[in-house]
């Protein structure tokens, strides 16, 4: 399925966007597990701990990337999403410039109201803001668009990460 943008596009883009939408799973790198990690996410924004949630995004994305064998990217959690008269910003990807790292940024706070945003909301953000840093550095696409390919990598990797999460959290429930 095409997004309505699409007609839009000029044909080399066309092209990028119908390459992208091919793809439509992206599993875990093979041999990692990660569910220890995804916890202390959910641990700290439960407890509202803005450094120990951006110490264990960083350490996700860090072992993602290296699993992928991409570049690394540098991972920015902040408090309050950013927000204007169209919505409030989950994420933010920034590829790498001029030999600067690329950046992730994701807020953890909601705009308005301030509440910590919910743990599966957040790890999804995460994850769709590496998956755009997959588009160029493993993908070697020239652009990265949101096509209904972009959002099923992205479905299939939170997937498998929750899953391991849930395996890590059950020998510990009573």
């Amino acid at each position: 399925m095409r997004f309505a943008y699409f007609d839009r596009l000029s044909r080399g883009r066309q092209r990028i966007y119908l390459k992208s939408d091919a793809i439509e799973s992206l599993g875990l790198p093979a041999d990692l597990v990660l569910g220890g990690t995804v916890a202390r996410i959910a641990t700290g924004l439960r407890a509202g701990q803005r450094p120990a949630v951006q110490a264990a995004c960083q350490a996700l994305i860090s072992a993602l990337a290296r699993g992928y064998h991409v570049p690394p990217v540098r991972v920015r959690v902040l408090a309050r999403r950013p927000a204007d008269d169209y919505g409030e910003l989950h994420g933010l990807y920034e590829p790498e410039d001029e030999g600067e790292t690329a950046r992730i940024t994701v807020w953890m706070r909601t705009a308005q109201k301030k509440q910590v945003v919910a743990f599966k909301t957040f790890l999804r953000t995460l994850i769709h803001e590496l998956c755009h840093h997959l588009d160029y550095e493993l993908f070697a696409l020239e652009e990265t668009f949101h096509t209904e390919g972009f959002y099923k990598r992205e479905s299939s990797l939170a997937g498998a990460l929750l899953q391991q999460f849930a395996a890590e959290a059950k020998p510990n429930d009573p």
